[in-house]
């Protein structure tokens, strides 16, 4: 094998990122980051009540936007072949499990914890993207997995118990990640097939909460309302963009650009809602930011390398 040969193996992983994929990815985790400002408005209301908002009106707002581009038979199209809407299902699951977690943490005061699961997340998605679809890391890659491993380690041992809630979001978003990935479908049209399938659950149980008298519409102010209509895009919008990320960058770069919402989250933890940061906690989370700082650093030598 010649040299040129060798500089391909070595930087192949960074030879398949897209750049469209690339910035979808980091917008989408962005708002991701960003979203317990938001969620923080809604803490009043019964967790399974917000996700079946937001899965009705993310719903409604993907099927507006592939109706306004004249997309909706790519839905229809990958709802009627079963192995897809196999998966589709299978995905909106994980993702309403992943919301209600989240959405639980925030009104419970454990938003740390929510930022250490995203955390401990693209560590699973390193391991699927090595196993399931053979991709290839290079020296620096792996140390950074390596240092990112060891931080995560050590904040949980740090925290004297097991972080059920912190395993629980990164295994929910790591499988959703996954399972979109495999899906053969396009981002949006994927997003509103997978809520669709879902609609008549979470419809129905808004439907029941407020006949019954306990809806967060009726029972609360119009500021509350629109709060809950806004979440439909708060939902479309960022999980369209991660599955355009998803399928066009290797897991790898996916999950270490996804330790730029865990962070955000932690800021507003810490900054905003005033959770204790300090010792063993501050340790931990530098040793995953001086991984974030050795896999940019392999961004810059391969570029080099390749110009």
């Amino acid at each position: 094998m010649n040299d040129s040969s060798h500089v391909a193996d070595a930087t192949s992983a960074a030879q398949r990122i897209d750049g469209r994929g690339l910035s979808a990815a980091i917008s989408a985790f962005l708002i991701w980051g960003l979203m317990p400002l938001y969620m923080k408005l809604l803490q009043a209301i019964p967790v399974l009540q917000i996700t079946a908002h937001r899965m009705l009106w993310g719903c409604l707002v993907g099927f507006g936007w592939l109706a306004a581009r004249g997309d909706t038979q790519q839905m229809w199209s990958a709802l009627s072949n079963p192995q897809v809407r196999l998966r589709l299902c299978a995905s909106a699951t994980f993702i309403a499990i992943n919301w209600s977690i989240f959405m639980w943490g925030i009104a419970t005061a454990h938003v740390v914890e929510i930022s250490l699961g995203y955390f401990i997340g693209p560590l699973l998605n390193v391991a699927l993207g090595v196993v399931c679809f053979r991709e290839r890391l290079n020296r620096m890659q792996w140390l950074s997995v390596a240092i990112a491993a060891a931080g995560v380690l050590y904040l949980t041992w740090a925290a004297g118990r097991p972080p059920y809630v912190s395993i629980a979001l990164a295994l929910s978003f790591g499988l959703y990640g996954l399972v979109r990935k495999t899906a053969n479908v396009e981002a949006l049209p994927g997003f509103t097939g997978e809520t669709l399938l879902l609609l008549p659950f979470a419809a129905g149980y808004v439907l029941w909460c407020e006949f019954s008298g306990s809806g967060a519409m009726s029972q609360n102010s119009f500021e509350t309302t629109l709060l809950l209509l806004v979440g439909g895009p708060l939902t479309a919008v960022p999980l369209v963009l991660f599955a355009v990320g998803a399928r066009r960058i290797p897991l790898f770069t996916v999950g270490l650009l996804q330790y730029i919402a865990p962070s955000l989250q932690l800021a507003c933890a810490v900054l905003v809602f005033g959770e204790s940061f300090s010792g063993p906690r501050v340790v931990g989370f530098s040793m995953i930011w001086t991984a974030l700082a050795v896999f940019a650093l392999d961004g810059v030598l391969a570029s080099r390398r390749r110009t």
